[in-house]
């Protein structure tokens, strides 16, 4: 630093001194200071929500042939790729969430994922999902919610 005038990485770090920079927060993502318990259990649902919105999204078809779909028209695989393509937006979401111990969005989680389980009762209830399918999201929600919950409570005794 030269006479009251920031050198360029504290500018970077810094820069009005009141923001954290592009640089910092990358710097985070990349090397996190502390992350909670609860933190890294949001990160790692969201890697793998992010890795099944992927496969949504390159592998449309085989997806629904695993997910016991029938075969797929174009524009249907077009439309499994968007859903993929969401989920896989949900899923950075919570990764770079959990990554920069974002207390505030852990928390949020734990309000509205338990909100999973009744939303795929009442697709399968109404015929919108097959229920295997059905059961495993709302399996995958409840036991990472309850693992969640789990972790945030425990930190905080």
């Amino acid at each position: 630093m030269t006479a009251g005038k920031p050198s360029l990485l504290e500018w970077l770090d810094y820069c009005d001194g009141n923001m954290v920079s592009y640089y910092v927060m990358f710097k985070r993502l990349l090397w996190p200071p502390e992350q909670s318990r609860a933190a890294k259990t949001v990160e790692i649902y969201g890697w793998i929500i992010f890795l099944e919105g992927g496969l949504l999204l390159l592998f449309p078809d085989f997806m629904a042939r695993l997910m016991h779909f029938g075969p797929l028209n174009p524009q249907a695989s077009g439309f499994l790729r968007l859903i993929g393509m969401l989920v896989s937006g949900f899923g950075m979401l919570y990764v770079l969430s959990g990554r920069l111990n974002a207390e505030g969005f852990v928390f949020a989680t734990l309000i509205d994922r338990p909100f999973v389980a009744p939303t795929m009762a009442a697709l399968w209830y109404f015929g919108a999902l097959p229920g295997p399918l059905a059961l495993l999201f709302a399996i995958e929600d409840s036991v990472s919610w309850l693992w969640t919950l789990l972790t945030w409570r425990a930190e905080r005794r």
